[in-house]
């Protein structure tokens, strides 16, 4: 799917969007606009990485399996951010699987040009050092919510986090989805989400989900919503070129 001007121009991507336009303008003769369908597997963990992806409204999450074939997400990426960080670290295989969850379109790069234009050392590389660290606040963060808060705040966070990604109030997810991406059982998700649906916060209806009172779902949410938010803000808002969207 070849790109055309308005992307050219004004990409979707967050990320892209931020970089000073000669540096975007190199990318994009590698760019290659996709589409990404729910459960497309984008890498597997212990493979090699080839392409990197950034996405629009599609969301990709990043999830550890355990032997027993248990999983929990412990990333999730979308139009913010880029998925293939490995390749840029100096590596390309990582203990983690990559899949959409909710699909969308992406623009998608070959690693190797991606890892020689960040070895460049200008404004690219800037911009995705600070889109790491903000990733491992994000990791950091997300580990403690887990040990520390109960699950109505934990689901509640990653409902926000999930409607700030996609830019939208409603979107297609199920219970047995959510109990997969948060580590717990299914049950749990059924009584959290009761919690919030009878609070008048979210509907839940056959995998749709609406966020019906956005100001009590974030009073409703743990303070770790808040500093991820404000920390992807002050990382990758404080730069911005003359193309770039505020993150948040």
């Amino acid at each position: 799917m070849s790109l055309d001007k308005n992307l050219l121009q004004q990409p979707p991507n967050k990320l892209l969007a931020a970089l000073p336009s000669q540096d975007y303008e190199r990318l994009v003769p590698h760019l290659k606009l996709v589409s990404l369908p729910v459960q497309q597997i984008l890498y597997e963990a212990a493979e090699p990485i080839t392409h990197i992806y950034f996405p629009d409204k599609s969301v990709v999450s990043i999830v550890t399996t355990m032997e027993d074939g248990s999983t929990a997400e412990v990333g999730i990426v979308s139009n913010e951010g880029m998925v293939g960080i490995p390749v840029i670290l100096g590596d390309n295989t990582t203990t983690t699987t990559a899949f959409v969850q909710i699909a969308g379109a992406a623009m998608q790069i070959d690693a190797n040009v991606l890892r020689a234009e960040f070895n460049r050392g200008e404004a690219l590389q800037t911009l995705l050092l600070c889109y790491v660290q903000a990733v491992y606040s994000e990791l950091a963060q997300g580990a403690a919510c887990n040990r520390l808060h109960t699950l109505e705040e934990r689901l509640a966070r990653w409902l926000l986090t999930v409607s700030d990604r996609l830019e939208s109030e409603e979107f297609p997810l199920t219970q047995e989805f959510i109990a997969q991406m948060l580590g717990v059982r299914r049950s749990g998700v059924t009584v959290a989400a009761s919690t919030l649906s009878r609070a008048g916060m979210i509907a839940y209806q056959r995998g749709h989900i609406s966020i019906l009172n956005r100001e009590d779902l974030e009073a409703t949410s743990c303070e770790c919503y808040r500093v991820i938010q404000g920390e992807f803000a002050r990382l990758l808002g404080k730069k911005p070129s003359n193309r770039a969207k505020k993150f948040f």
